[in-house]
């Protein structure tokens, strides 16, 4: 059967049969779910590999993926990754994440997982947060902050950013966590050091079997990443949280992430914050 062009106007010859080994790739990768739509996107993306590697096409270049060159996956990964995040994105979970771990008082020290960090702004977000609960930069407070792309983590470990990254919060807030660069910085922002601290940047794929942490964690964020994931996996991925979280600890999800489908793993409180189901709490960590 001959291959059919997606759009032979392109510079490199991209076939619908290259997007299907695309699709099975990042699936089997990542678990995310690559929809028809998105083809462009992918082209887009993945033309800028075959340039920096000097492969002249679509076809030679999966092939090296699928003979298995780790460092190129990594590359084509992290291209494929779709990181729009900002600081207190759906701002109404982080007073929701203080009342939590106020409730908890100082039982124990707090643990908190960002399990899809980007380039470190949701973290910075949770850090600010603990701060400003417990009126110290030094909280009894640790916070994990994970993520598959290492290109964004190595960016969120810096904590530099653009002023303009920072326009949606109030001054005093920028002025209290924030460092602005001068000279060859001017136009920059560096979270201060005492934020950086608190955090553990590591990379993890959420669809490996096991995961290098033993938490237990007091909250773990994991949001609009299982937008991406199939039914299937975002189970595989829920049930594999459920043992990480202290019995009475939440799960923030995204906006636009509902998980019915898990109801004997998560159950709502709302807002897009779950607890642990009845039937699951025997499985939840004890501390």
């Amino acid at each position: 059967m001959a291959e059919s062009p997606i759009n032979d106007a392109r510079e490199f010859h991209f076939t619908a049969q290259d997007f299907e080994r695309i699709r099975k790739l990042i699936y089997d990768r990542a678990g995310i779910s690559l929809s028809p739509a998105k083809q462009d996107m992918v082209y887009s993306r993945l033309a800028r590999r075959l340039r920096a590697t000097r492969t002249p096409s679509f076809n030679e270049y999966l092939a090296r993926l699928e003979r298995g060159d780790n460092v190129e996956m990594e590359a084509f990964t992290n291209s494929l990754t779709t990181n729009l995040t900002s600081f207190f994105r759906e701002q109404h979970h982080f007073p929701l994440l203080a009342e939590h771990v106020k409730k908890i008082g100082r039982h124990h020290p707090i643990s908190l997982w960002c399990s899809a960090s980007s380039t470190g702004e949701e973290p910075y977000s949770m850090a600010m947060t603990m701060v400003d609960l417990f009126g110290t930069f030094t909280p009894p407070v640790h916070i994990l902050a994970t993520d598959l792309d290492t290109t964004v983590l190595q960016k969120a470990q810096e904590g530099v950013y653009p002023l303009e990254r920072l326009e949606k919060m109030p001054e005093a807030t920028v002025k209290k966590f924030f460092l602005k660069g001068t000279g060859n910085q001017e136009g920059q922002a560096r979270v201060r050091k005492e934020l950086r601290d608190m955090i553990t940047f590591r990379q993890i794929n959420l669809l490996d079997e096991s995961w290098p942490m033993r938490g237990p964690f007091d909250a773990i964020f994991c949001r609009n990443v299982m937008i991406y994931f199939d039914k299937k996996t975002q189970y595989d991925v829920l049930k594999k949280f459920v043992p990480l979280l202290h019995k009475d600890g939440l799960l923030f999800a995204g906006h636009s992430e509902s998980f019915y489908h898990a109801a004997d793993l998560f159950r709502s409180q709302g807002k897009t914050v779950y607890e642990i189901s009845p039937q699951a709490r025997h499985l939840a960590a004890r501390g």
